[in-house]
């Protein structure tokens, strides 16, 4: 092979991909300018509008960035499941500042606490069911992963499946909260506990949901007979964290 081609067979390779600036359009959208409309105007329709282009931003760029992780290989092999723990630490910081915003408000309340306008009857029971269904669709995850690496795609498909249902059913079990908690005018613009409350359960709930994307994506391409073991992995690691994140939600949130 001459000096030429040897240059050109070992040059760098740039990976680009619209994914990353799609994902960010839809948190951008969706979940900053959603919660601003939301939350500090009450504007309903801004909410709706920025949901709407938010949401099918994020999913696209979620189904781009798994698919190209299921079809193109990498230049460094086995790189992500060392840099996604990266990611996570820094999602546990922005849970760690959401969550500390929340205990010197609490605290500092002292015996005033829950404020003035919060439901002396909230449902105490929903968290619990919810825990099961969380803590249940990382179990089926897990034997998942188990079946694809005994080469068991049948097997990966239909726990992958159950894990989405209930991942599906917790999400609902959010909405139906939020909507029992409306009827009772426990909105976000209550007190300073319903603000606190709609926004650490809505981050997680925001992380369910792409928790979920990811999941359908996958399972679409293990439809079609495609699979990543790093990109299941990175996905299962995402959600057990999703999992472990809402025990402290639970925590302290509900029962403190």
């Amino acid at each position: 092979m001459s000096n030429a081609a040897s240059a050109h067979a070992h040059a760098h390779h740039w990976e680009t991909s619209a994914a990353p600036m799609l994902i960010v359009g839809g948190v951008l959208f969706s979940v900053v300018f959603g919660f601003v409309s939301w939350f500090s105007y009450s504007n309903i329709l801004w909410t709706q509008i920025c949901a709407g282009i938010g949401v099918p931003l994020l999913l696209a760029g979620i189904a781009i960035w798994t698919a190209e992780a299921l079809t193109q290989k990498p230049v460094m092999e086995g790189l992500t499941p060392i840099a996604l723990p990266f990611f996570i630490v820094s999602e546990v910081f922005i849970f760690m500042g959401i969550f500390a915003s929340y205990w010197t408000m609490r605290l500092s309340a002292g015996p005033n606490w829950p404020p003035a306008g919060t439901p002396t009857d909230m449902n105490l029971v929903l968290p619990i069911i919810m825990t099961i269904i969380l803590v249940s669709s990382s179990a089926t995850y897990h034997i998942a992963e188990e079946k694809i690496k005994h080469s068991d795609l049948g097997g990966f498909r239909l726990w992958l499946l159950i894990s989405i249902v209930l991942g599906a059913i917790f999400l609902g079990c959010t909405i139906y909260e939020y909507q029992h908690l409306f009827h009772m005018n426990f909105k976000p613009s209550t007190n300073a506990y319903s603000t606190a409350f709609y926004s650490i359960t809505g981050f997680h709930a925001s992380h369910v949901v792409v928790g979920l994307g990811s999941f359908l994506t996958v399972l679409i391409a293990a439809m079609a007979g495609r699979t990543n073991k790093y990109l299941t992995f990175c996905v299962g690691l995402y959600w057990h964290f999703v999992d472990v994140v809402w025990f402290f939600v639970v925590s302290q949130v509900y029962y403190w």
